[in-house]
């Protein structure tokens, strides 16, 4: 499968119908092999077998749901790791709703007695299984594949949104995958065809014990605003071989680096965000000295953006215009007054 951004999976097909998934980041091989064929003798032992259909699926990983949604592979799920009431999606709330969709337990405690009795096929999750390797051992144990998705560790943001074809290809849904590509990649090319204006932006949070949550300067959030025509205020910040995409820094360092922001940018993926200045200058005093905040230029994220995953285009459509005054009815920023 040709790639234009994506760099951490690979597609291969073989004659047959067989289709070869590989995650580059841990080496991971999956072959896909169709209803009525056989299994190919002398595999190599590192290979996973997944016979198609692909059903029963237990995701964990969030950010894949979109996808899941958007190439009308929902039927496909049948275990959440995250309970109803946490999805911003509403096709997924509202399979958890009725029952289609069962909650099994975070990536760290799955109800392991409810996915074997179901019949599970497949766990997809992301990086965090990495501090629990006893339950990849386990769901392994139990003849359940584990996938990681790595889509949040592409520089690119076009390269996040390509990660679809990966699930186009898990599913057979490549054309459909190739379609909703398309139309993010299309905002891109819109967006960037603009001039730059080089005005400068923080893209923050405030953790609960006081420190300031960043973005690395080779993150996929840094590389929006630059395509949005903006300017990341940390121009080299982070060390990109720990494939890490944030970093937390003290109060003061930040307000260091970023008081002449000419934009801040709330991060409300994790405590659900802040509705005005006041209540951002409450989490962080110091706030209140930033160039941004005095001249009204503080935004947030929604909350939903994380779970929008094929939706970066819009994003940065919603950065290019709050670089240049901003327009009613934006996707995923909204002003703080």
């Amino acid at each position: 499968m040709p790639l234009q951004y994506a760099e951490n999976f690979s597609v291969d097909y073989y004659a047959g119908g067989y289709t070869a998934l590989t995650t580059l980041m841990d080496g991971k091989r999956f072959l896909l092999v169709p209803e009525k064929a056989e299994i190919p003798v002398n595999l190599a032992a590192d290979i996973v077998v997944i016979k198609r259909p692909v059903t029963n699926i237990y995701l964990v990983a969030s950010a894949v749901m979109d996808s899941f949604c958007e190439l009308d592979g929902l039927s496909s799920i049948a275990f959440s790791g995250q309970r109803a009431e946490g999805w911003y999606i509403d096709e997924a709330r509202k399979a958890m709703e009725d029952g289609d969709i069962l909650y099994a337990g975070k990536y760290n405690k799955p109800d392991y007695e409810l996915i074997v009795s179901r019949g599970c096929s497949l766990a997809i999750e992301n990086m965090m299984i990495s501090h629990s390797p006893e339950v990849t051992e386990k769901l392994e144990d139990f003849g359940i594949p584990v996938m990681i998705e790595y889509s949040s560790y592409e520089t690119h943001p076009l390269g996040r949104v390509e990660w679809v074809k990966f699930f186009g290809a898990l599913l057979g849904k490549e054309a459909e995958a190739e379609e909703i590509f398309g139309r993010q990649e299309a905002v891109l090319n819109q967006v960037t065809a603009e001039e730059r204006t080089d005005r400068t932006v923080a893209f923050f949070f405030i953790t609960s014990n006081g420190l300031v949550q960043v973005r690395q300067s080779n993150d996929y959030i840094p590389k929006m605003i630059e395509l949005a025509g903006g300017q990341y205020i940390f121009d080299d910040l982070g060390e990109p071989e720990t494939k890490r995409s944030t970093l937390n820094m003290q109060v003061e360092e930040f307000y260091s680096g970023a008081k002449e922001a000419d934009f801040l940018i709330y991060n409300s993926a994790i405590d659900g965000g802040v509705s005005d200045v006041e209540e951002l200058i409450d989490k962080c005093g110091l706030l209140a000295d930033f160039k941004a905040v005095k001249e009204g230029n503080v935004w947030c994220t929604t909350n939903d953006m994380y779970q929008q995953s094929l939706s970066i285009g819009y994003l940065m459509e919603d950065m290019y215009y709050m670089l240049r005054g901003g327009k009613e009815n934006m996707h995923y920023l909204f002003p703080l007054t």
